[in-house]
């Protein structure tokens, strides 16, 4: 398999980065994840809005672009025979002495990784996880390499693809997936959490809350208990490489799983656009043409 290390594709056997990275050492960096369909980086923008606007943040100086971007992607799709793909796009602050920087990274680490992008599983079941969600580092929720927290949730779920585990708050209230966004339906609305809840905003929650508005869908962000969702009619989770996943039960309450009406809705929409699109923002003239 080829990656793409600052500026040069080559074998991931050979691909070496400086201890010195504060990415490595302090976990100064941040991730995407996105999915590519015959060719086609979906929703790249959206991800590179995200990616750039959290860079400013952690004082990373370095903003990515779609034509870049995208040209790289696509050698890297040709040089590993590959054209359904999953892509992630990391950076990190660069090297640094030891010892924390209050300073202005200036030559950050980029790579790209991509190997083939898996179909998902069909639906799966939802167990409230022990270990509480963990607060952001900052005002929101960045993609970052802090994933301490993740990890040890997916310990508790184990290597089973068919079951999703899910985020308490501190204050036992619904927050996420270990690595996805958490919806349900009760009466055709739509709830999913607030990002109050310390929950990071997917690109692909994001996206689906714009094409539950375009079908008339009521959505309602709050703070929400167990129990609120376990009275559900519908559950699903969304990422960007798992795409929608219904949740067919959680502890011992069966719900739609893979026949609810709401899922098939949005998921037939997801697959008619996902070849195409570059932003959420572009739905509206995908529809009109």
């Amino acid at each position: 398999m080829y990656i793409y290390l600052d500026g040069k594709i080559m074998k991931k056997e050979d691909a070496k980065i400086s201890p010195f990275d504060h990415g490595y050492m302090y976990g100064i960096g941040l991730f995407e994840t996105l999915a590519v369909y015959d060719g086609h980086p979906f929703l790249l923008d959206d991800h590179l809005s995200r990616l750039n606007e959290g860079l400013n943040s952690l004082a990373i100086d370095i903003e990515l672009h779609r034509d870049e971007i995208f040209s790289i992607i696509t050698r890297l799709l040709n040089k590993n025979n590959l054209s359904n793909a999953y892509v992630r796009l990391n950076v990190s602050a660069g090297v640094g002495d030891i010892g924390l920087s209050v300073e202005h990274y200036t030559k950050p680490t980029v790579i790209i990784y991509i190997k083939p992008l898996q179909v998902p599983v069909a639906e799966k079941a939802g167990v409230f996880l022990k270990t509480k969600r963990n607060t952001p580092e900052g005002k929101s929720r960045l993609k970052s390499h802090h994933f301490l927290n993740n990890v040890f949730g997916k310990r508790e779920v184990g290597v089973d693809a068919t079951k999703e585990g899910i985020f308490l708050s501190q204050k036992g209230f619904i927050a996420e997936g270990i690595v996805s966004n958490v919806f349900w339906v009760k009466n055709d609305k739509i709830y999913t959490p607030s990002l109050e809840t310390g929950i990071l905003n997917g690109v692909t929650r994001q996206f689906v809350m714009t094409l539950a508005k375009h079908n008339g869908l009521h959505i309602d962000e709050g703070l929400f208990k167990p129990d609120e969702m376990l009275m559900a009619d519908e559950v699903f989770v969304t990422n960007s490489i798992q795409e929608l996943i219904p949740i067919y039960k959680i502890d011992h309450r069966y719900f739609q799983g893979n026949k609810g009406m709401v899922f098939n809705t949005l998921k037939k929409q997801y697959n008619e656009t996902k070849k195409s699109l570059w932003s959420r923002v572009d739905l509206h003239s995908f529809w009109k043409e």
